[in-house]
């Protein structure tokens, strides 16, 4: 047998033993980005390949290396091509990734969870009526909306309502830190004030950057007994998203507390799911002009947020804008 022939079958043999089965089990995570490098050196770490750089060559010449899924997987160091299929979609996940966006209503959070295979509708049940004796004691509103902090969750496959809502309910008390309840104090609101403020600031800012001006705004509204007059939270009553509102359909006529056009002060609880710059923004507001006088008034027009001190200059603003 010529020698090249037989290093040939002696390479393709050693590369079969590389990727072949190791007989070792696993729960691994593979993060989000990771490339076919990283994902090999995870199952060499793990005894599930004998090579993770052999794997990685493998993934590439399969063509498959940017097919890669993140997640928790229970995995069977069954061969490079067993793994390959688990890893790009054919594997059962142990645990699932699901992110939950900041300014999302619970409604929006169980429709994700039902998606991916959770009871959506028990998330929602509990959310509405939650028991007492779990509840955390700052939560003064009828719901749990706005507690459900948003953020990147990693879930076990089958969860129930109640543990979901727990690890959300957890993760929201990480912001509840003796320095805010202070400047929510100062501000002269609760913690269920502060959150259902930052969810009306959340509704209504286009960027990080407008919520401290919002907030000031809600805040010099609040201690001069005007009504907020949001329409997100107008929306929130009717069940409505904020593109869907009709003024000539009577929608900001709703008798709803919640509705801030016919009520003074604050609704009854959040609108929404606030993220951290939301909450951050509205215990550190922008409330005045350059020569001190406090801001009541804002608008949006061509991505820029417009602010005003009186009506008249409001009325000014959007002449100008809009007419």
């Amino acid at each position: 047998m010529p020698v090249l022939l037989l290093a040939v079958l002696a390479a393709a043999g050693w590369a079969a033993w590389l990727l072949g089965p190791t007989g070792a089990s696993a729960i691994v995570e593979i993060p989000r980005g990771a490339g076919a490098g990283q994902v090999g050196r995870i199952l060499e770490e793990n005894g599930l390949v004998r090579s993770g750089r052999a794997f990685a060559l493998y993934a590439r010449w399969r063509g498959v290396e940017d097919k890669l899924q993140s997640g928790y997987y229970r995995l069977r160091g069954e061969g490079a091509a067993s793994l390959l299929r688990d890893l790009t979609g054919s594997g059962e996940q142990v645990m699932v990734r699901l992110v939950f966006p900041e300014g999302w209503r619970a409604v929006d959070y169980a429709r994700r969870l039902s998606g991916a295979g959770f009871d959506g509708e028990g998330f929602l049940r509990l959310v509405n009526h939650p028991p007492a004796e779990w509840t955390p004691a700052y939560v003064a509103g009828p719901t749990l909306e706005g507690y459900l902090f948003p953020d990147t969750y990693d879930l076990p496959r089958g969860a129930d309502p109640e543990l979901i809502v727990a690890v959300m309910l957890r993760r929201f008390d990480r912001e509840v830190t003796p320095e805010r309840v202070e400047a929510a104090r100062r501000l002269n609101l609760t913690i269920h004030g502060w959150v259902t403020l930052a969810s009306i600031v959340q509704a209504e800012a286009g960027s990080a950057e407008e919520m401290p001006w919002i907030a000031g705004v809600f805040l010099n509204r609040l201690d001069a007994g005007m009504p907020l007059q949001s329409d997100p939270t107008v929306a929130y009553a009717l069940g409505k998203k904020l593109p869907e509102l009709d003024r000539y359909a009577g929608d900001f006529e709703v008798n709803s507390p919640y509705n801030t056009y016919l009520h003074t002060g604050l609704p009854p609880g959040p609108i929404d799911n606030p993220g951290a710059a939301a909450l951050e923004a509205t215990l550190h507001p922008k409330r005045t002009n350059e020569n001190g006088l406090p801001y009541f008034y804002f608008f949006h027009a061509g991505g820029k947020l417009y602010l005003s001190s009186t009506f008249n200059e409001h009325l000014r603003k959007l002449n100008r804008y809009y007419y």
